[in-house]
């Protein structure tokens, strides 16, 4: 699966975390996660498995969380 920078930026965001929580999250480094969103790097197909494992489970834990509530 592919995901573009918009789509990253914007599911960071929706989920509240900031570029470091997501970074931490994904197991990737802070500074890959800024130069994707901003376009100077295109992640590998390893980064962008790293990035989906994470929001798959932050957004299953959020809608979770809210469901309980």
């Amino acid at each position: 699966m592919e995901l573009t920078k918009e789509q990253i930026t914007a599911r960071r965001e929706r989920l509240g975390l900031s570029k470091s929580a997501f970074g931490r999250e994904s197991g990737l480094h802070v500074s890959t996660i800024s130069q994707i969103e901003n376009g100077h790097l295109v992640p590998y197909p390893g980064q962008v498995k790293k990035m989906l494992a994470a929001f798959e489970r932050l957004e299953a834990k959020a809608l979770s969380q809210k469901v309980a509530s």
